[in-house]
């Protein structure tokens, strides 16, 4: 048995993570609608303040505070992808449940910046351990997750 190449790991890894931040790359998905605009940004981008604001779902949670909550996770992903120690705790990300205008603009453009520093990392990465590929398979399936959640609700798409 041969080991995949790190070649082969990252562009399956940033392929899988496009997909479930700006949305399919084609006619055909790994596991989103083959629709265009179902990745999180598409979907998130033209709610308001006051759609992301709105409370839903089991947990009574917010689309904010799925953004919020995702931009910490992501966050999390890269640095554990660069090495840095830092816990895996998710609690705090929360804290974020309804937001203006401006909030929802700075937090929208935050999980976007958190994405570009997760595919660079993911870019730059050496070595594809268990770990390494665990902290990348990670991030998709909790994307996945929450891009799941958010579409649920029925201003989201």
């Amino acid at each position: 048995m041969t080991a995949t190449p790190a070649a082969v790991t990252v562009t399956l890894v940033t392929r899988m993570l496009r997909e479930a931040f700006e949305g399919p790359p084609g006619p055909w998905t790994y596991f989103t609608d083959t629709a265009p605009g179902t990745g999180v940004f598409p979907t998130i981008t033209g709610l308001t303040a006051a759609q992301a604001s709105k409370v839903g779902g089991p947990g009574r949670t917010t689309i904010a505070g799925h953004v919020h909550h995702l931009s910490a996770s992501v966050a999390l992903s890269a640095a554990e992808l660069r090495g840095d120690p830092s816990s895996r705790d998710r609690s705090r990300s929360w804290t974020v449940s309804t937001v203006d205008k401006a909030e929802w603009a700075a937090l929208r453009a935050r999980l976007r910046e958190e994405y570009q520093k997760l595919l660079v990392a993911v870019e730059t990465h050496a070595l594809w351990d268990e770990d390494a590929l665990g902290a990348a398979m990670g991030a998709i399936a909790h994307t996945a997750y929450h891009l799941g959640a958010i579409r649920q609700r029925p201003q989201a798409h």
